[in-house]
């Protein structure tokens, strides 16, 4: 299992990198929306696993969802951002969407935190678990299409390197998590939802991702003429810290998930991984939350 991972890991990070980096944004935004189909057929089975026709069905209504978004605001950066009083701004419609899928993760919170008494209100109700699906991949979506685009028009790399720093937070948060519940964990961090998780990794993850989150802040916040704006600095570490406290929320959302479906996994397309929205849990909520924060607050 460990070697299927390893080896998975390392076709796909120079696929990811490449596609961030390297892509224009019009194929970046293909790229993405490849993932959020796949994702889809696998948040079908979290849906019901045993209604052979549901992945379909999702994957055509939730395309056409994502679709109607793109007809609306085409995959261009003259669409996405608009100058509002001197100032660089997203787009209503992509803001609410973010804004949308940050408020989802606040209910999330709720329903992980009263797991299972939660689940008696949604785990026998397809029509609403359609409706997670909705408010988790598609602000996801959006959240990649609008970091990566930001201030595109002068530095097109710049809108990578904060798609970047989010998938550093939540490499940071679970690594952390992983060897720190490894060798001091004790107490259980949410037994009902994810047993192997304890309280003990949670902070050693959170704590790995604010090291990040210094070295990101520091550099982020040093202005041209090389002075550092205590202001900024302070946003983006306040930023980065409730980035990795979603990211693990992510993470125990889809467990949730799974544990009322009867999974062990989403889907089989990544070996030693699970599926894609195995590999992408965390970021549905990472994601959106870094986007609404950091872009409204800059």
């Amino acid at each position: 299992m460990l070697k299927q991972r390893i080896t998975t890991a390392l076709i796909l990070a120079p696929l990811a990198l490449a596609a961030i980096f390297l892509l224009p944004l019009q194929w970046y935004a293909l790229a993405i929306a490849g993932v959020f189909i796949l994702a889809t057929k696998e948040w079908a089975v979290l849906v019901d696993k045993n209604n052979t026709k549901l992945p379909n069905a999702l994957i055509v209504g939730y395309s056409l969802i994502l679709g109607a978004s793109l007809l609306v605001i085409p995959p261009d950066v003259r669409n996405i951002w608009q100058v509002s009083a001197g100032e660089i701004v997203l787009v209503p419609l992509v803001s609410a969407i973010l804004s949308i899928g940050a408020i989802w993760w606040v209910i999330c919170a709720g329903l992980v935190l009263t797991y299972p008494n939660s689940a008696k209100a949604w785990t026998k109700n397809t029509f609403v678990k359609v409706v997670f699906g909705i408010v988790t991949l598609v602000p996801f979506f959006w959240a990649m299409l609008a970091l990566r685009s930001f201030d595109y028009a002068h530095d097109q790399q710049s809108g990578a390197w904060l798609v970047m720093l989010v998938m550093f937070l939540v490499w940071g948060a679970d690594s952390g998590a992983y060897f720190t519940g490894k060798k001091f964990g004790k107490n259980k961090l949410a037994p009902k939802v994810s047993p192997g998780k304890t309280r003990e990794g949670f902070l050693g993850g959170v704590a790995v991702s604010m090291i990040i989150a210094l070295i990101a802040a520091v550099v982020m916040a040093v202005s041209p003429s090389g002075e550092l704006d205590s202001t900024k600095l302070v946003i983006v570490l306040f930023t980065c810290f409730v980035t990795s406290i979603s990211s693990t929320l992510g993470d125990l959302n889809e467990s949730m998930f799974k544990r009322e479906a009867g999974v062990k996994d989403s889907g089989t397309l990544l070996p030693g991984h699970g599926g894609i929205l195995d590999r992408i849990d965390s970021l549905t909520a990472a994601l959106p939350v870094f986007a609404v924060i950091y872009l409204v607050c800059f």
